[in-house]
């Protein structure tokens, strides 16, 4: 089975060469928002890819410094914004035109490098080196796990810029085999937990994760321009405000499709019956850096999984959160110490047996384990086994069991951000 895991990379980049990297990004943006505007006219939405490519090509050339590749890159982009938007049209649900705004770029191995310490990237005037600012090699994680693996080939890169700094989502895939723990029920079945978060929107326990930081951008953007318009006090701007709340709202909604679709495909390619969240309920209140905004986005996202999984047969349930950021998923044991007070985020290090995962995932896989041990206690037959893992599973009680392609020192490795929307992932 074809496997595709992620792997964010922060950038050490010259100040030229950061502002080269800034122009590239400006014009890409251009490019992709020019095609969406071209594939947006008529009644009819243009999404063939080989048509737009016909109809916009030479303009965006013409109009922008961008070499070839990049021209195309930002072509797909927007064909598949617009795919997305005519597809959800057809479901009968709101979508409003694709613009971006986001600083974002995308490579591919036409018009980037990627080498084991930096990569050589393509800009407006020629081609600039980026150092890798990488983890020590001596621990396990997805650098390791999926960059220096022969077994994982890079396919392409997605560039971003947050919090004054350049990131480089590396985008990898490898052939891997999935075993699911047989007892000779065949009517057991095996559960994916979920953790969701604000930095990282959502974390499966097999080690995937969706970045959150673009939503957050574009909610943070949004207000500003809300908190301007409420600032006139015109009927213009009130009618503005209304259009905006429009389009946030569609911005929101395609970003939380692709993420529900994403997540529903991670649940049966790894065979999983069952998708276990924590409840809902309250969950602002054990995030004290949550908004209503956040609560309100974990609300839908779990409500697009929850239809999407039904029409392929996996259910979706919730659990009792308490505890899953404080247990180690590794040995059991349990204290709020084991999530110390740091400026590193989604920092987790069991005081008894020093197991150290990045702590979304760490909470991923309890929930996981918690939603196994209540379907075992109260089912009379048919309930889940296991926890599926990215290399393995957990059972009920705790004990884990590998894949066909193995684990280390007895122990899964976690998979990093799926989605360029996303999520950073560190090892186990």
């Amino acid at each position: 089975m074809e496997v595709r895991r992620t792997v964010p990379v922060k950038l050490d980049v010259a100040d030229s060469d950061a502002d080269l990297l800034h122009e590239t990004i400006s014009e890409f943006l251009w490019a992709a928002n020019y095609v969406v505007d071209h594939a947006w006219q008529g009644e009819y939405k243009t999404t063939s890819k080989a048509e737009l490519q016909r109809e916009t090509y030479d303009d965006v050339r013409a109009e922008t410094r961008l070499q070839a590749n990049l021209v195309q890159n930002a072509r797909n982009k927007a064909a598949d914004a617009v795919q997305s938007v005519v597809a959800r049209w057809k479901q009968g649900d709101y979508a409003g035109k694709p613009n971006f705004t986001a600083p974002t770029l995308v490579y591919d191995k036409r018009c980037a490098t990627f080498n084991d310490d930096h990569a050589t990237l393509s800009t407006v005037e020629g081609r600039i080196s980026a150092e890798y600012v990488l983890p020590d090699e001596n621990r396990e994680t997805p650098h390791s796990e999926y960059l220096y693996n022969d077994d994982y080939e890079v396919t392409g890169a997605e560039l971003h810029y947050r919090d004054g700094e350049f990131y480089l989502h590396v985008r990898t895939k490898a052939d891997v085999e999935f075993e699911t723990a047989d007892d000779g029920n065949g009517e057991h079945s095996t559960v994916l937990g979920v953790d969701l978060g604000i930095e990282n929107i959502a974390v499966t326990s097999t080690g995937t994760f969706w970045n959150g930081s673009e939503l957050n951008h574009w909610h943070r953007e949004f207000e500003k321009r809300r908190g301007s318009l409420h600032q006139r006090g015109t009927r213009a701007a009130h009618e503005t405000i209304q259009s905006v709340g429009r389009t946030e709202t569609g911005r929101y909604d395609h970003f939380l499709h692709t993420v529900s679709k994403e997540l529903v495909a991670e649940a049966a390619e790894n065979d999983c019956d069952v998708i276990a969240f924590e409840n809902l309920t309250g969950i602002r209140d054990r995030m004290p850096n949550a908004k209503k905004f956040h609560a309100w986005a974990f609300r839908r996202l779990f409500e697009y999984v929850e239809y999407k999984a039904e029409v392929v047969g996996i259910s979706v349930e919730q659990v009792s959160p308490a505890y899953t950021s404080q247990r180690c998923s590794k040995c059991g044991f349990t204290h709020e110490n084991n999530r110390p007070t740091s400026d590193v985020q989604n920092v987790f290090e069991c005081l008894k047996c020093g197991y150290s995962p990045h702590a979304d995932y760490n909470a991923a896989k309890n929930i996981g384990l918690k939603y196994l041990r209540s379907a075992q206690k109260s089912s009379g037959g048919g309930a889940p086994v296991n926890v599926r893992l990215n290399r393995g599973t957990l059972n009920v009680n705790g004990d884990y069991e590998p894949s066909a392609d193995g684990g280390q020192n007895g122990s899964p490795c976690e998979s990093p951000t799926r989605n360029e929307a996303n999520g950073e992932a560190v090892s186990e």
